[in-house]
């Protein structure tokens, strides 16, 4: 919880402030940071837009997300427009193609590198980049998960002997939440 909860709070809370009715596209929603993104999003009333694969749809309806784009088949920018916050956790490209959907006076806000600043501008909108999780949140997050409103989804364990497995499929960047290793004594 500390690493992407805290991710997600400060991309949608401390920098885009985002406000109940405004919304909301995540990409890569059904990662770590993206998952806890749309549960952030939601608790504040938020419309939840999210970019992943398929076989992440139920995962994301379950956590709230209002619309799921395949981004396997649909270009998102083809399909949407006048959005009010992007947050990008996917990649560079990713990040640069969002500006075209974020309504002038909007925000975009990447954890995977920055947007051009020049593109930005003429969009006449602000872009951002997140810094690293320092714990500042925890106590807010911490009552989002009392409430029910807050949880880390885990996609697979692993026992310590298969951390390479378990690096094999976070490499391949298609998980739906959190990898786990167990340490046993």
């Amino acid at each position: 919880m500390p690493v992407v909860g805290e991710t997600a709070w400060r991309a949608l809370v401390t920098i885009a402030n985002v406000e109940p009715g405004q919304r909301v596209l995540i990409h890569g929603g059904a990662g770590g940071v993206g998952s806890s993104a749309v549960q952030v999003a939601k608790a504040r009333g938020a419309y939840v837009i999210a970019t992943a694969s398929p076989s992440h749809d139920g995962l994301l309806r379950s956590l709230g997300v209002d619309e799921v784009i395949d981004y396997h088949n649909v270009r998102f920018e083809e399909k949407l427009k006048d959005i009010d916050v992007v947050l990008n956790t996917v990649d560079a490209d990713t990040g640069a193609r969002s500006i075209a959907v974020v309504r002038p006076g909007g925000i975009l806000v990447s954890v995977a590198g920055a947007a051009p600043a020049t593109q930005c501008e003429a969009a006449k909108i602000r872009c951002a980049v997140t810094g690293p999780a320092t714990g500042e949140m925890l106590g807010s997050l911490s009552e989002l998960a009392d409430q029910g409103k807050f949880r880390i989804h885990i996609d697979r364990q692993f026992p310590l002997a298969d951390a390479a497995e378990a690096l094999e499929l976070n490499r391949q960047g298609h998980t739906g939440g959190k990898i786990i290793l167990e340490v046993s004594r």
